[in-house]
């Protein structure tokens, strides 16, 4: 969103729903639905049906002056290797790299990431490519590494215990407005009412996998790689 002209709760809403109302209409094409099995194929679930999805994936643009053209990839599922929540922002490379021979084309290497995690330690991360020290020209991936536990001598917080206590002193800039969540569930109706309509095939992955594989043909499609710890 846009920097709010205060850190008034109406004024945050308000640059959350401007950035909600300008999220591009979801297509199909560009939504991974998965369902987690066991490692034979059957279904963990019995009470599962044929179209009830256990994973979302979906690639998000924004269409406002900012963010043009740059994709937004979201994924979240059940079953999957880790619990894990965070926000991860990759830095396109620039034309004309003049490292990218020492580079190669392997993308994990060529990424920089910066990471903000919320589960399971809250933690802020950035990797970098760097210079090998050395005579030669070898590059590597490194990461700073700034984890809240062991940088501050306190118990962190969770969400919840921030919300409960936003409630007591009345601050309400982290609370969703009812035109916000308008404008959220305007984005996913129109998905909905395709899996209602059968017209959206869910693909089976393995329980305490990385979700199915469509979902890496989805960001390689959209010129992302996930790169996984």
């Amino acid at each position: 969103m846009e920097p709010p002209i205060s850190l008034d709760g109406e004024d945050i809403r308000n640059e959350k729903l401007k950035v909600l109302r300008s999220i591009r209409k979801l297509e199909p094409k560009d939504v991974i639905l998965g369902q987690y099995k066991t490692s034979g194929g059957a279904k963990v679930d019995a009470c599962l049906n044929g179209l009830t999805p256990t994973y979302f994936a979906a690639a998000l643009y924004i269409d406002n002056a900012r963010w043009d053209g740059v994709p937004f990839l979201i994924k979240t599922g059940l079953g999957l290797i880790k619990h894990q929540m965070e926000i991860r922002i990759q830095f396109r490379n620039v034309p004309g790299n003049v490292y990218h021979e020492c580079i190669g084309h392997n993308m994990d290497r060529a990424v920089n990431e910066l990471i903000l995690r919320d589960v399971p330690d809250e933690a802020i991360l950035v990797r970098v490519n760097n210079k090998v020290p050395g005579l030669g020209l070898q590059l590597d991936s490194s990461e700073l590494n700034l984890l809240y536990k062991d940088k501050y001598n306190m118990e962190v917080p969770d969400s919840y215990e921030h919300l409960l206590l936003d409630v007591i002193d009345g601050d309400s800039h982290l609370f969703m407005r009812s035109d916000e969540l308008a404008a959220a569930w305007n984005i996913l109706t129109p998905i909905l009412n395709e899996i209602d309509k059968d017209n959206m095939s869910v693909e089976l992955y393995e329980m305490g996998g990385r979700g199915p594989v469509g979902a890496y043909y989805l960001w390689a499609k959209h010129g992302v790689r996930w790169v996984e710890d």
